[in-house]
């Protein structure tokens, strides 16, 4: 039994060298990214692309429950301008629409 207690710790040793070369590697790529231009452009906007195109994805996919929170959500949006209100808005809704409403 001691043995497979000693036989985890290359593992974890691996683990944690694999982990920390990744960020490494991220942070050395992302210092190399253009700062401005029409590059810098297109992957400062890429986040909200992704966002936008797996949302709807869900929201069309999905039935009557999904498109009245998504609807909510998108008001809120419109309304507040505020990410963290408008996703709070949209689990709330969603929440509320498959737990309680009978659609």
């Amino acid at each position: 039994m001691n043995e497979t207690v000693t036989d985890i710790y290359p593992v974890i040793f691996a683990l944690a060298l694999a982990t920390f070369s990744i960020r490494l590697g991220g942070v050395l790529l992302g210092q190399r990214l253009p700062q401005s231009g029409r590059w810098a452009r297109g992957l400062n906007a890429l986040p909200g692309c992704l966002i936008i195109s797996l949302v709807s994805l869900l929201v069309l996919s999905g039935g009557p429950r999904e498109w009245l929170a998504g609807g909510i959500a998108a008001a809120v949006a419109l309304l507040t301008r505020s990410l963290p209100l408008t996703m709070a808005a949209g689990i709330a809704a969603i929440w509320l629409l498959r737990n309680f409403v009978p659609i």
